[in-house]
C-alpha cells in the first residue's frame, strides 16, 4: 500500500516538517491538510478547496497560439507537449535560470533528490521575491514532485528543511507558505501550459490576489517557456508590438 500511494506523488517526508511548522505557525493553517499520507495532489487539492486560504488560477496558454499571434520566429516550429514538460522539469530544478526575475542569485540549494519509477521527488530552497513586496525577498522551501507520466508538477511550501550537513533552514515567514502546481496537457502538437497557486492564508487576502494581475493580462508567454525556447531550443524569438 505504501508504494502504490508513493507512485501517486505521496508527500514523502513532509509530514515532519509541517509538523514541525505547527509550533511556529498557526495550528489552524495546516487543519486543512488532514496531515495522514496524503499524495501531493491530494494536499494540494484540499489547500486549493479551502475558503481559507487564498487560491489563484492563472490563464490556460495554448503556447503554439500564443507564439503564432504575438511573436516572431526566425522558422516555423511546434512547440510540443513533450518539449513544455522538458522545460517544466528543468525549470524545477534550475529555477535560476528559468524564472532569474523571481530567484535571489545563489540561493538555490536542490536536496534530497530521489526518483522512483516515473516520479521524481525534492526539496528546493530558494530566496523569492515576495508576491505582495517584489522589491523584497523571502526564503521559500518547497518539496516537490515531479510526476512524468501525467506531466505534472507539485511544489509544497514547508516551513522547514535540513541541509545534508545538518543545517536547518526555515522558510520566511513575511508571506504565508504556497503551494503550486504546473501542468502540459492537451495534445502532443497542441499542448496548454496550466498553472495555479494556493497561498496558506487565515481568509482569503484579495491583495495577494491583486498581485497576479499582471500575470493574468499578459499576452506573451510566462519568462519560462521564453528561456527555454530561446536558449534550449536555440529560436529566435521576438515579441510582437501589441496595441492594447
Amino acid at each position: 500500500m505504501d508504494s502504490l500511494k508513493r507512485r501517486s506523488c505521496n508527500f514523502p517526508q513532509v509530514l515532519d516538517s509541517l509538523t514541525a511548522s505547527i509550533g511556529k505557525r498557526n495550528l489552524d493553517t495546516f487543519n486543512h491538510f488532514q496531515i495522514t499520507n496524503m499524495s501531493y495532489a491530494e494536499t494540494f487539492e484540499a489547500a486549493f478547496a479551502d475558503p481559507k486560504n487564498t487560491a489563484v488560477t492563472t490563464p490556460d496558454a495554448d503556447v503554439n497560439a500564443i507564439i503564432s499571434k504575438n511573436y516572431t520566429v526566425d522558422e516555423p516550429f511546434t512547440y510540443t507537449k513533450s518539449l513544455l514538460w522538458d522545460m517544466e522539469v528543468k525549470k524545477a530544478l534550475g529555477p535560476d535560470k528559468y524564472i532569474s526575475h523571481v530567484i535571489r542569485p545563489g540561493s538555490l540549494k536542490v536536496v534530497d533528490h530521489t526518483k522512483e519509477g516515473s516520479l521524481e521527488y525534492f526539496t528546493r530552497i530558494t530566496d523569492q521575491r515576495m508576491w505582495k513586496k517584489p522589491d523584497q525577498y523571502t526564503t521559500v522551501i518547497e518539496r516537490i514532485c515531479l510526476d512524468h507520466v501525467n506531466q505534472k508538477a507539485f511544489f509544497l511550501g514547508v516551513a522547514e528543511a535540513t541541509l545534508p550537513d545538518g543545517t536547518k533552514l526555515t522558510s520566511g515567514e513575511k508571506q504565508p507558505l504556497f503551494h503550486v502546481e504546473h501542468c502540459a496537457v492537451g495534445s502532443e502538437e497542441n499542448p496548454v501550459n496550466t498553472w495555479r497557486i494556493v497561498h496558506l492564508t487565515e481568509g482569503r487576502d484579495e491583495e495577494l490576489v491583486k498581485a497576479f494581475d499582471g500575470m493574468m493580462r499578459d499576452p506573451y508567454l510566462r519568462q519560462f517557456n521564453e528561456v527555454y525556447i530561446r536558449e534550449d531550443l536555440g529560436r529566435q524569438l521576438v515579441r510582437k508590438d501589441i496595441i492594447t
